[in-house]
């Protein structure tokens, strides 16, 4: 019997493990029950936090920048570049995870960073701009990333409007025309799983403003803003995007990529699993591993363990997942495409530990999917 072929494309473990990290622990245990297991790395994420870790993963260079944090102060953030494609992290910007002392700032919040490190990224002189969205801390409907590519929100006194999606109603002018021309010269792909629209209740404020400590008053304020500059984009631009799938991403950061920088969208696991090479990895294959920290009916949107799943089925290999915690029902992994889940918490009751000892965990995890799906090589005597 031939060596086992393994692609491991998990996606993070949040508040616990990198998506690579996910995948050393769980080969280190394939490979104690089989040592000549031919394992492929091909970590993953849906284009939130950890998109521009996937793309690094896969040989992209890392190019460090200091931008404005969701708050305003400069933040270390990064984005990824191969030459020709840049792939930019909205969360490494004004993700909830920049904010300082993690208090939450529902109104203040802005997407600044995120301009300027697509700023940054044409600065490479790259052809294609891959922006990754989710877990953002602002709701401000792109404003502040506008802003951040040069273009100017005046309120009617013609001073810069406050920052943020509690300042929306305050800006009476949106003038385009220092907005850097080359964002225009570029195919950007707004990379997002979330298919909400900007307004309403599905939309940025209703479903999300929550999520970032926005209180209902807060939620219908952040509503009102969001409606004012749908309303101010469209008078400048011709172009009511409100509805459009993936406007309400990331606070409404979708809405100012489609609406006024001509973005295309695309879900997010999908653009990553192209950027990483997922079909050469796979042709081939014995079996595919991904998974996520959580496995619940959120993964059934566009997350990466289904994306993963589907792209494997393509190819014709099965797919097992590992997680932290499963709350899917059996039916709805196998209609995902996921044969089965190893969860931590099957193994260790206490969350906490599962979190804390993650490492270890999935170690003892990869042991027990070498030993169940990787029949070992029968030996015969002479």
């Amino acid at each position: 019997m031939s060596a086992p072929r393994i692609v491991l494309a998990p996606d993070k473990f949040k508040g616990s493990l990198s998506a690579g990290a996910v995948a050393d622990a769980v080969a280190d245990g394939i490979r104690r029950v089989r040592p000549e297991a031919v394992i492929r790395w091909v970590p993953v994420a849906d284009g939130g936090e950890g998109t521009v870790d996937a793309a690094v993963s896969a040989g992209f260079d890392r190019v460090p920048v200091e931008v404005a944090g969701p708050t305003g102060e400069p933040v270390r953030a990064s984005f990824a570049h191969d030459g020709t494609v840049a792939v930019v992290e909205a969360a490494a910007a004004c993700g909830l995870v920049r904010l300082p002392g993690g208090r939450p700032a529902p109104l203040t919040a802005t997407s600044l960073g995120v301009g300027e490190l697509l700023r940054a990224a044409l600065d490479t002189g790259c052809r294609t701009v891959v922006l990754g969205v989710g877990g953002s801390a602002s709701t401000d409907g792109g404003a502040g990333m506008l802003a951040g590519l040069g273009a100017e929100l005046l309120d009617t006194a013609g001073r810069p409007a406050r920052p943020g999606g509690g300042g929306l109603t305050e800006i009476a002018y949106l003038d385009l025309h220092k907005l850097d021309p080359r964002i225009h010269e570029v195919e950007l792909v707004l990379a997002s799983d979330v298919d909400n629209p900007l307004l309403g209740t599905h939309g940025a404020a209703a479903v999300f403003g929550p999520q970032k400590g926005a209180d209902l008053q807060q939620v219908a304020l952040l509503e009102e803003g969001l409606a004012h500059w749908a309303a101010l984009v469209a008078r400048r631009t011709g172009y009511y995007a409100v509805d459009l799938p993936g406007a309400g991403a990331a606070g409404g950061i979708g809405f100012a990529a489609l609406a006024v920088l001509g973005a295309r969208r695309s879900g997010g696991i999908d653009v990553l699993l192209d950027l990483v090479g997922f079909d050469r990895a796979v042709a081939g294959a014995d079996l595919v591993i991904t998974g996520e920290g959580s496995l619940d009916a959120q993964s059934l949107h566009g997350k990466a363990p289904v994306g993963v799943a589907a792209r494997a089925a393509k190819a014709g290999v099965a797919t097992i997942a590992v997680a932290g915690r499963c709350l899917l029902a059996d039916e709805q992994l196998r209609s995902a495409g996921i044969e089965s889940v190893y969860a931590l918490n099957d193994i260790e009751p206490d969350l906490q530990r599962c979190q804390s000892e993650a490492a270890p965990l999935l170690r003892e995890v990869g042991e027990r999917i070498a030993r169940t799906h990787l029949t070992a090589p029968e030996t015969t005597s002479a």
